[in-house]
C-alpha cells in the first residue's frame, strides 16, 4: 500500500493535538512527549483559533517533528499550513474540495481527506488524497459532530481504495485490538494521548499495539 508523499508506516500512530488536555502545559512539551514514546505523525488541530495566532506555535511544532523526522499536518487552515509550512493539510468533507486543495497546496504535500462511506474514499482518491482518515470508528467525546462508522464499512473503505486509512474517533488501548482486521495502516488519537498522565508511556504502548496489528 503506497502513498507518494506519505506512507503506512508513518500513518501508524497519528497524534491529534487538542488544547483541553494541557493542564497548563505547553502545547510544544506534550507534543515532543508523545514522539518521543512513538507518535509517527503530527496534526495540529484547533478550532476557532485564527492562523496569525497560531503561526509562531506552529512553526514550533513543525520545527519539533522535523528533529524526530515525523511529518507536520495542519487540521483545516490552508492558509496556516502554507504560512508556516507545514508538511500538509488534513480536510473534512465540509471543508474545502480535495482537488482545490491539492492544487492549491502542489503536488508534493501531503493531503489528507476525511471519508465516512466508500463513494467518498474513492472520490478523495480520484482529487489527490494521500490518506484518508475514516471516523468516527467508536463514540468519541472530541467531535460532537462525528458520524458512527461501522467496522464493516471501515473495512470495505480500505478494500476500495490504494490510498492508506487511518482510523479516528474513540480509540483506546483498550479497543484498538478490535481494528486489526480492517485494512488500516494506523489509528489518529486525541486523548487516548495527550489526556493521559504519562504521555510517552501511553503513546509508547500505542505504538507497540499499532506495530503488532498493522505491520
Amino acid at each position: 500500500m503506497k502513498s507518494s508523499n506519505i506512507t503506512a508506516k508513518q500513518l501508524r500512530l497519528y497524534a491529534v493535538t487538542d488544547r483541553r488536555w494541557l493542564q497548563g502545559r505547553s502545547l510544544a512539551k506534550v507534543v515532543e512527549e508523545a514522539l518521543q514514546g512513538g507518535a509517527t505523525c503530527l496534526q495540529l488541530r484547533e478550532k476557532g483559533r485564527g492562523s496569525t495566532e497560531l503561526l509562531d506555535e506552529a512553526r514550533q511544532l513543525k520545527d519539533i517533528c522535523r528533529s524526530y523526522k515525523v511529518p507536520f499536518l495542519i487540521d483545516d487552515d490552508l492558509e496556516l499550513a502554507l504560512a508556516c509550512e507545514a508538511d500538509g493539510l488534513h480536510i473534512g468533507q465540509k471543508d474545502m474540495p480535495a482537488a482545490q486543495a491539492r492544487k492549491l497546496l502542489g503536488p508534493d504535500k501531503i493531503l489528507g481527506v476525511s471519508a465516512q462511506t466508500v463513494r467518498q474514499a474513492q472520490a478523495a482518491e480520484r482529487d489527490g488524497a494521500d490518506y484518508l482518515g475514516v471516523g468516527a470508528v467508536f463514540p468519541t467525546g472530541t467531535k460532537n459532530d462525528a458520524h458512527p462508522v461501522a467496522l464493516g464499512t471501515l473495512q470495505s473503505i480500505t478494500a476500495a481504495v490504494n490510498l492508506p486509512a487511518v482510523a479516528i474517533g474513540g480509540i483506546t488501548a483498550e479497543n484498538l485490538p478490535h481494528l486489526g482486521q480492517s485494512g488500516i495502516a494506523g489509528v489518529a488519537v486525541v486523548s487516548a494521548l495527550f489526556a493521559q498522565p504519562d504521555i510517552k508511556k501511553a503513546a509508547a504502548k500505542l505504538r507497540q499495539q499499532t506495530e503488532n496489528l498493522f505491520s
